[in-house]
């Protein structure tokens, strides 16, 4: 693994073995009870990894899903260990490139769904709403806008899809039948707790969290665990509070700028994903350092 100040497209740490590489994060063994996640710069946009790293966009991650981490410890556990990297990983070379974009946690039984909360009308919710009503079998007041603010945040869970594939929206009935009626109802309640807390500190700091999504699991004696990330600008909607307007897709600190640029190029969503202009890279680098200023310095 050669270190970069910058960018870190994919991993190679040598002496572990490989669990899993996601559209974003690769995934050691590091023992029994362990794993190391590294968090990658790459860039996934309509469930395609791109070929171009968004520099510094790991450590965003990291950084900020530490950062809720530590303000949500009170509501429920994470998966974050008291081992720091420097503990299991003793090369220099390889502890230039993992700094900042690397944390080793306790190894859990993830469940299969992702609790989506959404706060306002957008992106599927919106799609779902036009045609039905409703979201993941909720039904809403008939004349809401696009980008409007729910009456209050609702739980629309979905699938865990594979790389490569979409989630797909499921109601909470279906939740139940996956994963038992208890475990669903404490997941719920525990994501829109999370979901409110998060959004009214996130608005005195001039960002809307329009949606977001979370990801449990369970520990060896099936408590329930908070794990992958949390609240960044890969797993949410954030908008800046001064641009927020109903009727249209307001812009955002997230990927939805380089979606709109894919938009425009003819392009079939398919594997192999189209290179980004540097210009696009940059533009994007600065919306997830300008998210991570926001809401933590």
């Amino acid at each position: 693994m050669q270190p970069d100040s910058k960018t870190l497209y994919r991993s190679n740490l040598k002496g572990f073995s490989l669990s899993n590489s996601g559209k974003v994060r690769d995934i050691y063994d590091i023992d029994d009870q362990h794993l190391l996640i590294v968090t990658s710069d790459r860039l996934s946009a309509f469930d395609v990894i791109l070929p171009d790293p968004i520099p510094g966009k790991g450590r965003v991650l990291t950084e900020v899903s530490n950062f809720w981490f530590s303000r949500c410890r009170d509501i429920i556990p994470n998966h974050l260990s008291d081992l720091a990297i420097e503990d299991v990983i003793k090369k220099e070379i390889d502890l230039e490139a993992l700094k900042g974009r690397s944390i080793v946690v306790r190894k859990l039984k993830p469940l299969p769904i992702e609790a989506v909360i959404r706060g306002y009308l957008i992106g599927s919710g919106w799609v779902d709403y036009k045609k039905t009503g409703s979201v993941c079998g909720i039904s809403l007041p008939s004349d809401l806008k696009q980008a409007e603010k729910l009456p209050e945040p609702i739980f629309t869970p979905a699938t865990k899809a594979d790389v490569g594939n979409h989630d797909e929206n499921i109601d909470f009935e279906t939740v139940k039948t996956l994963i038992g009626e208890k475990i669903a109802n404490k997941i719920r309640n525990i994501s829109l707790k999370i979901y409110n807390e998060a959004a009214e500190y996130a608005i005195g700091r001039g960002i809307i969290i329009a949606d977001t999504k979370f990801e449990f699991g369970l520990d060896e004696k099936n408590n329930l665990v908070l794990i992958d990330e949390l609240l960044t600008p890969d797993s949410s909607r954030f908008w800046p509070i001064e641009s927020y307007s109903t009727g249209i897709s307001p812009p955002s600190f997230d990927k939805q700028y380089v979606r709109d640029y894919l938009e425009t190029l003819n392009w079939d969503k398919k594997p192999p994903g189209p290179k980004l202009t540097e210009e696009v890279i940059n533009m994007t680098a600065e919306k997830y350092e300008d998210a991570r200023k926001k809401l933590i310095l």
